[in-house]
């Protein structure tokens, strides 16, 4: 017959049945507070990285153009990209302005192409996209699939921020428009030297990115800035009021880069730890230009792809991290 082993029987008087389930408590509630704060994750378990697709100056019309700019052939382009692109874990796609260089119609080409992108898609509205019939210019935004004409959306801890520089512009309203008006008394009154096809940030719109920076701090985001128009280094694509744009974002350690298009040669610099990122122009020559951009907490890395560079860019520590 079997020998079982017989546990020793312990009496067990009314404190220390409290004392134990006292005991049992804490540690219960001591496991849920691990498990709230992130602590008690599995082995190799880490949040995901912000991978998106960046996309600058596509600028298609059914002219082939001239020169370096290859208009017609942008269609062909955005293809290729757009297949490319739907092959890769992205968050989600960026077009920076510039969809079309003119013609209503050119939406109707190139709009479904990026359409077919399988992750959410985004546009920044350009100087060229208003480069249409004058009664057709307000309905461009809504044409773009935008709700409104500067917004801001989230991604993990990042806060993405989509800028209309085309506020205060010659370019996105009617010439007979009190918006038209208000550009060429903001030119005139600003002595401003810049060329006419770019534009500025309305007061509007600038206290209503402060109140997204301002958020973000408290939240303990980091934001990227999407914009069509360049605000540093100084240059003749840049937005008219670009030192106040650049001077309000200083403000805000939070913001980590601003990237954009519009100077289709493309440029890099980086000011009070802010990188300021110009993606070279589709359009521009037979090759392709766009960016797979990769950004976690210590680094933003470009994967350039056709004439656009690689990049990896570091972002600066703040002493509150």
């Amino acid at each position: 017959m079997p020998v079982v082993a017989q546990l020793p029987v312990f009496k067990v008087n009314r404190k220390m049945k409290a004392l134990t389930l006292r005991i049992v408590s804490c540690w219960i509630l001591s496991s849920l507070a691990l498990l709230s704060t992130g602590w008690a994750q599995a082995p190799n378990e880490r949040p995901k990285d912000l991978v998106f697709g960046a996309i600058a100056d596509c600028q298609y019309c059914a002219d082939p153009g001239k020169g370096v700019r290859k208009y017609a052939l942008s269609r062909q382009k955005l293809t290729k990209c757009v297949d490319h692109l739907n092959k890769r874990d992205l968050s989600f796609v960026v077009h920076l302005g510039d969809f079309i260089d003119r013609d209503f119609e050119s939406f109707d080409v190139v709009g479904p192409i990026f359409g077919q992108l399988k992750m959410p898609k985004y546009h920044v509205l350009g100087n060229h996209d208003f480069s249409v019939a004058e009664e057709l210019k307000r309905t461009v935004p809504q044409k773009l699939g935008l709700p409104s004409r500067y917004y801001d959306f989230k991604f993990g801890g990042w806060r993405m921020v989509a800028l209309d520089g085309n506020d205060i512009s010659f370019h996105a309203h009617p010439r007979n428009s009190d918006r038209y008006r208000v550009a060429e008394h903001y030119y005139r009154e600003k002595g401003i030297q810049a060329p006419k096809w770019n534009g500025a940030v309305g007061p509007e719109q600038l206290s209503w990115l402060r109140s997204v920076l301002e958020k973000a701090t408290r939240t303990d985001e980091r934001v990227l800035i999407f914009c069509h128009f360049p605000v540093y280094p100084s240059n003749v694509h840049n937005l008219w009021n670009a030192e106040e744009v650049v001077a309000l974002l200083e403000t805000y350690p939070c913001v980590k880069a601003y990237i954009n298009g519009h100077n289709h040669e493309g440029h890099y610099a980086v000011k009070e730890g802010i990188h300021y990122l110009t993606l070279k122009g589709m359009v521009d020559t037979e090759t392709s230009s766009y960016a797979v951009i990769h950004v976690d907490d210590e680094v933003m890395r470009v994967e350039g792809h056709g004439r656009e560079i690689d990049r990896t860019l570091k972002f600066m520590v703040n002493p509150d991290d």
